[in-house]
């Protein structure tokens, strides 16, 4: 009871301290990877849980990791470009953020296991100096800065039970809840389906909050010595609307988060060094908000069904990472991420505000272990600049809506045994 009372504590502040957060948007908006050990090797990890934070990945690695506490927290630093009308604008108006994370993990007798972690996704985020559609020759000249912020909170219990020495399972119930501002896009009015209501349910109503849930299952097999393998499944997250932003959001304000699942490998390469790899999708195309496209000809007005959303096509990550253990205090780690990032060239009009085009993530880690099983890890994230110029015969000159973005993050971590 007392380890239990200590982690509902530990998370009910970290959770208070994370909901204000904008997250990282680095695989669409997507984080790379969830626990600093695993961001550190490039967000693989399905089947090779280090901490705490692993039901974030994979919920069946709660029962590997036995009794532990993690906090970690990182800086993030995106730097995003929109060329729109001709006009370079810098996006960065808000440099940096922090980003908190939280797992506790405890076992409940010697084949059950359960755990909380809290963490982030989400960070469509851009901060402009000026309204950058303004130039647009079919606008209202809008003035305002453009902005757009999205951040998404969660908080998964979990429940995980080996199996048989061998194999293990999971689920987490990932309670979630995200938020949501825009400005500067008065631009859009005259695609609403009622444009005299002028901004409302568009642009410029302040922060808005949904709330909703999903589940993810996980399983995780040694299948040799030397060879692991793991799976997990999140289920579409169903979120309630966006009420303020009813006209922006297809089906009246949807923002629902989509599902997605990850197959890992793990190889004990040497006594020494582990070989981990996962593969994961991401469904975006399952989201109306997201999925569908500005450029389609369907006519369909903002905020409707068919209205016009992001464009984005589904997301497939292939993600690369290792350890080394020099000493019994001290593990390196490295690795690299690959995937095609989702905007069409045809849709980076209405991206501008969102232009999540990394492809490429290169990471560094390392975990020092001190006195009383404590330990300290840090990680470094840089995400390589993308660049997709905008083709749309309908954005009416060249160079109107070239998106660009590159990224570094830098994460420290503690953690303790118990």
């Amino acid at each position: 009871m007392k380890k239990f009372t200590k982690g509902l504590v530990a998370c009910a502040v970290t959770a208070a301290l994370t909901i204000p957060m904008t997250a990282m948007a680095t695989n669409g908006y997507f984080a790379h990877g969830y626990g600093m050990k695993s961001k550190g090797m490039a967000g693989a990890g399905a089947a090779y849980a280090q901490d705490a934070m692993a039901a974030a990945t994979n919920p069946a690695g709660v029962a590997l990791v036995n009794d532990r506490i993690d906090f970690g927290v990182d800086y993030f630093m995106p730097d995003r470009t929109a060329t729109f009308g001709g006009v370079a604008n810098d996006g960065n108006e808000t440099a940096g953020f922090l980003i908190p994370e939280f797992g506790y993990t405890s076992k409940i007798d010697d084949k059950n296991s359960w755990g909380i972690v809290v963490y982030g996704n989400g960070g469509m985020n851009t901060d402009y100096k000026t309204g950058i559609y303004s130039s647009n020759p079919a606008g209202l000249n809008d003035k305002t800065p453009t902005s757009m912020n999205l951040s998404q909170l969660f908080i998964a219990p979990t429940y995980a039970r080996k199996l048989d020495e061998k194999h293990s399972i999971g689920v987490s119930l990932n309670l979630v809840y995200q938020t949501f501002e825009a400005k500067g896009l008065s631009n859009f009015i005259g695609l609403k389906t009622d444009p005299s209501t002028g901004k409302a349910g568009l642009t410029g109503q302040g922060v808005d909050s949904s709330t909703g849930f999903g589940l993810k299952f996980g399983w995780t097999g040694q299948l040799t010595d030397d060879f692991t393998m793991a799976f997990a499944y999140q289920t579409e997250t169903q979120m309630s609307k966006f009420s303020k932003y009813d006209e922006l959001f297809a089906n009246g304000g949807e923002f629902n988060i989509p599902s997605n699942y990850t197959l890992g490998f793990a190889f004990k390469a040497t006594p020494k060094m582990n070989v981990v790899f996962d593969v994961q999708q991401i469904n975006y195309s399952d989201i109306a908000a997201i999925a569908n496209k500005n450029n389609s000809g369907s006519g369909g007005k903002l905020g409707t069904a068919n209205g016009p959303g992001f464009g984005w096509d589904d997301m497939t990550v292939l993600k690369l990472g290792m350890d080394y253990k020099v000493s019994d205090d001290l593990v390196l780690r490295a690795g690299y991420s690959k995937g095609d990032q989702p905007i069409p060239a045809t849709e980076t009009a209405f991206n501008v505000i969102a232009p999540a085009v990394i492809e490429e993530h290169l990471t560094l880690g390392a975990t020092w272990t001190m006195a009383d099983k404590a330990e300290l890890t840090v990680s470094y994230m840089h995400a390589f600049e993308n660049e997709v110029k905008g083709s749309s015969t309908t954005q009416g000159n060249a160079g109107f809506g070239d998106i660009k973005m590159s990224q570094n993050s830098l994460g420290v971590a503690y953690g303790w045994k118990f």
